[in-house]
């Protein structure tokens, strides 16, 4: 390469160089036209010169993407967060700031209610889980017997990130990892019985009965010679409890690719929502239940041919908003002192 040649490549370097240093946007220096001159003077160069002026070019482009990279990087040198603010552990009481107590706040009722559920499925054998709040397409879809093309897929229908995951939908999410962290009692002659209590996330339209963002339980249970009486007798068992009365129950089929048969689950209104006297006044649709498709199972590893189970899902702000007679769903996420002290 000619020394006119090597010399203008190494003035635009550090032209380049010192803007780059007054850049508040740093990558707009990899679109700027002094950049692009230097490549647009390849063509009027000898053929013998534009390999190695090229690769000089090429050079000066890969030292100024490192430069941008390195620029966007945390500063290694910013003074560290007090994590013991506002005082520090031994600053006497006299002298620290007039701050909220503990004893001054409250839990807060959708809080309150999951523990309470999880209370009363733990009195009926049932371990807790947590849900996630972020997984992937195998245990949202696949595992659940989902077929390829199923509109659930959708990214208009399921938040997903860029790199493929995927805010859970449902508390269903967490089946096959339920049944395979549980698989061994069933070797030892013991049920698999689990409830998953999770947030799950839904492109919703926002109403007095629907939110984006919500709470759900999920229900397995998996042992020998289970059959829908055995669900219906747990879901039954829970809804009397938690509403305190005895309440008729009934389901009706329904369609879920994660179980077969599937259901849904009604129960006759507790008195507090008493409504007319029709027919269709006298029932709430709770929840989607059914016996675990053996798809289900054999992704888990569990022979259909020998063990059976039920499982269900449904929200829990749906139960809290009929037991205690709460007209708007949004109010749980408000934050409005006047709504959460009828809870303290």
């Amino acid at each position: 390469m000619s020394e006119y040649s090597n010399n203008k490549i190494i003035a635009i370097r550090n032209e380049l160089l010192t803007e780059l240093e007054n850049l508040e946007k740093k990558t707009d220096i990899l679109k700027h036209p002094k950049l692009k001159q230097i490549y647009l003077g390849i063509t009027n160069l000898p053929q013998e010169e534009r390999k190695t002026y090229g690769q000089e070019a090429n050079k000066l482009k890969l030292e100024l993407q490192k430069l941008v990279e390195a620029s966007q990087l945390p500063d290694q040198n910013l003074k560290p967060i007090d994590v013991t603010a506002p005082f520090a552990p031994n600053t006497p009481f006299s002298r620290r700031p007039n701050i909220f107590r503990a004893n001054q706040g409250s839990t807060h009722p959708l809080t309150k209610e999951i523990d309470e559920i999880v209370d009363i499925y733990s009195r009926l054998g049932f371990t807790s889980i947590d849900s996630r709040e972020i997984d992937d397409d195998y245990h949202m879809f696949t595992s659940l017997n989902f077929p390829e093309g199923h509109p659930a897929r959708d990214d208009y229908d399921t938040f997903m990130t860029t790199e493929g995951l995927i805010a859970p939908a449902h508390t269903s999410t967490m089946q096959n990892r339920v049944l395979k962290m549980f698989r061994p009692n069933l070797k030892q002659g013991e049920p698999i019985a689990v409830v998953i209590p999770g947030r799950v996330f839904r492109n919703e339209d926002l109403d007095v009965t629907h939110e984006h963002t919500f709470y759900q339980l999920e229900g397995v249970f998996v042992a020998e010679n289970i059959n829908v009486g055995n669900l219906i007798a747990v879901l039954q068992a829970f809804m009397n409890e938690y509403f305190g009365q005895v309440l008729k129950t009934k389901i009706q089929p329904f369609y879920f690719p994660f179980t077969e048969p599937s259901f849904e689950f009604a129960i006759e209104r507790p008195k507090a929502l008493k409504k007319g006297n029709a027919e269709a006044d006298q029932w709430l649709e709770l929840l989607g239940c059914g016996m675990i498709h053996p798809e289900v199972l054999k992704h888990a590893d569990i022979d259909s041919n020998k063990y059976t189970g039920f499982a269900w899902g449904g929200g829990i702000e749906r139960l809290v908003l009929m037991k205690n007679n709460i007209e708007d769903i949004r109010h749980f996420e408000s934050g409005k002192l006047d709504f959460l002290r009828q809870f303290k």
